[in-house]
């Protein structure tokens, strides 16, 4: 959104051309993302608690409601299936599409089955069997990002935690097939990252995408959780800071409300953000596609030496 204000503002005045309108619009559009400008931390700590929302769609909400047919695949073929990760196939267009997610419970039976969202290894290798498989048919790929985490527990980290997302990682940067993330909840750590190495990197406006969770951040720098509120607002993990940073390639704006209020309008978004990602990113050629994703997340970054600020 605010590469687009850019741009509006570099063109010339032409007579019948009435950019001042269209630039208008995307201020106050980037003033509401922004939390209404305000300074202190309420509107960062304000978009956590949206996407933590109990009754936020997850991911087999938008799949029932953007996929009907969609046929679940299982397993990772070595250790167990894990719920808190699901995927399968989908018709979409009168084509096939993989789709990936994270998954959370509805109430406390579900969530305990789901493990609150949190993969374990099991699920890691289950999406890149999944994704294998995709690549191998040239079928395109959509994630969809909401966890707070992967599962930190001793058992998955005996069975390699830290290696299955590295392994997912890995495998997404070789995927020759077209590539949408979207954040639609929580993004946490490289539970998260695991399944957002994409062509294309989308957020819902009340979503967030962090390397560490408030609370845990607070408790790291503050020694206190309570703490939570000022380090939602440091971590700069809300849409509108991760996309003026230029983590992601854009925001997805939620029906008045927030999803929570309106599933199948929120569904609708995603699918018609999918639908004009898909059709850009099909016109590239898959090696260029492939070399254009590397050199993206290869840009995101600051830092200094001697002095100096480089990108």
């Amino acid at each position: 959104m605010r590469k687009r204000l850019s741009e509006l503002s570099r063109l010339p005045t032409l007579p019948g051309v009435h950019l001042r309108d269209e630039a208008s619009k995307i201020k106050r559009r980037l003033h509401e993302l922004g939390g209404g400008g305000r300074g202190d931390s309420s509107a960062a700590w304000e978009k956590v608690k949206l996407a933590r929302h109990a009754d936020r769609p997850y991911t087999l909400d938008y799949i029932g409601l953007m996929f009907p047919g969609f046929i679940e695949l299982r397993g990772d073929r070595c250790f167990a299936n894990d719920p808190a990760i699901v995927g399968g196939l989908a018709a979409y267009q009168g084509r096939t599409l993989m789709v990936i997610g994270h998954q959370k419970g509805r109430d406390l039976a579900s969530r305990t089955q789901r493990n609150f969202g949190m993969p374990r290894p099991e699920g890691y290798r289950k999406a890149q069997r999944l994704m294998a498989l995709a690549d191998k048919f040239g079928i395109p790929i959509l994630t969809l990002i909401d966890t707070p985490g992967a599962f930190p527990g001793i058992a998955a980290e005996e069975r390699g935690q830290g290696g299955a997302i590295a392994s997912t990682l890995m495998r997404m940067t070789r995927l020759r097939v077209p590539t949408v993330a979207i954040i639609i909840g929580e993004g946490g750590s490289g539970g998260a990252l695991a399944l957002a190495l994409a062509d294309r990197v989308l957020m819902l406006e009340n979503s967030v995408y962090s390397v560490i969770t408030p609370e845990a951040c607070a408790a790291i720098l503050w020694r206190d959780a309570k703490e939570a509120r000022p380090a939602a607002r440091a971590l700069k993990m809300t849409s509108a800071d991760l996309e003026e940073l230029e983590v992601i390639d854009g925001v997805l704006p939620e029906p008045r409300g927030g999803a929570h209020r309106d599933h199948e309008g929120a569904a609708r978004i995603v699918k018609e953000a999918l639908e004009e990602n898909l059709r850009e990113l099909e016109m590239i050629h898959p090696q260029a596609r492939r070399q254009e994703r590397l050199e993206k997340f290869r840009r995101i970054g600051v830092w200094r030496e001697n002095g100096l600020t480089l990108f």
